[in-house]
């Protein structure tokens, strides 16, 4: 956490006590043998989000133990699939939390007119709402044309349904509420149209944004950015994966730059005043130093 805040609350994983020695156990060894058939890295994920989402999936199979579950994904390779999506973060909405939203376009857009192009990375961006958001955000505020926007997850399923701009017309009242919370000048339905049952944001928009697969686990920087966001991923990180991750966007920001993280995390480095000041401390905005 940052010096100048000692009380902001730092990002914590969701692993507990409550597991029990035989639960780690299989859990790690479940990971430890996802990891050796796929290459996909989840054994620095939180253990209770893990055991979490397996539970889910037992239940679905039919299957009572963690151990048949085992058994079933190296004897069956395309249950592969159903596990990889088990394990992808798919929290997300329009104007998710909008008080960031709107305190971004208050205080940070002031921050990007200077720049002629402007670079900005939804890390984790799951089916695409909030990089769909900023696109919007960024459009009423006249920066668009001059955006550059990359959204990423480690699922390249999420990443095809981001790439659709379709989105259940039953969640959009909710999404419109948020829209004007976040400080919204139009409506929302401006920016969509529908049919029965979806709702289709414009293709303009949509294709502002470059959806790509990329995982935070495993993968490295590939540009250098204004702005990072990483709302609510962290914390299904343990300690070590976090580290990794905040090195990650240390290397990717540019100096002045913006990372802005979820509200139940932070940046917790014991050199991280050497490095970020905080610039909005209720909505966890923080800005990389000029010099570094």
């Amino acid at each position: 956490m940052t010096a100048d805040n000692p009380n902001q609350p730092s990002a914590q994983s969701h692993d507990s006590l409550e597991l029990s020695e035989t639960d780690r156990f299989e859990l790690n060894l479940f990971v430890e043998t996802f990891y050796k058939l796929t290459g996909h890295d989840f054994r620095n994920y939180s253990l209770n989000h893990i055991h979490r989402r397996l539970k889910v999936r037992m239940t679905k199979e039919g299957l009572p133990t963690l151990t048949l579950l085992l058994n079933k994904l190296i004897h069956e390779p395309e249950f592969i699939t159903d596990i990889l999506s088990d394990f992808s973060i798919q929290v997300t909405e329009m104007f998710r939390d909008p008080s960031f939203f709107h305190s971004f376009r208050k205080e940070v857009v002031p921050k990007l007119l200077d720049y002629k192009q402007i670079y900005i990375w939804h890390a984790g961006c799951a089916t695409g709402e909030e990089a769909l958001s900023m696109a919007i955000l960024l459009s009423e505020e006249g920066l668009l044309d001059r955006a550059k926007i990359y959204a990423t997850d480690m699922s390249l399923e999420a990443i095809e349904t981001a790439k659709q701009g379709k989105i259940p017309l039953q969640r959009m009242k909710v999404y419109n509420r948020n829209y004007l919370l976040a400080g919204g000048r139009r409506n929302l339905s401006d920016y969509y149209s529908t049919d029965e049952n979806y709702a289709y944001i414009s293709q303009q928009l949509v294709e502002s944004i470059f959806f790509e697969k990329h995982n935070l686990a495993t993968d490295g920087s590939f540009q250098a950015f204004h702005v990072i966001l990483c709302r609510n991923v962290l914390i299904y990180f343990n300690k070590g994966l976090q580290n990794r991750v905040h090195q990650l966007f240390l290397d990717s920001l540019r100096g002045g730059g913006f990372l802005c993280l979820g509200h139940k995390e932070s940046i917790f480095s014991n050199t991280s005043q050497d490095i970020y000041q905080t610039f909005n401390y209720e909505e966890v905005i923080y800005q990389k130093k000029q010099d570094l």
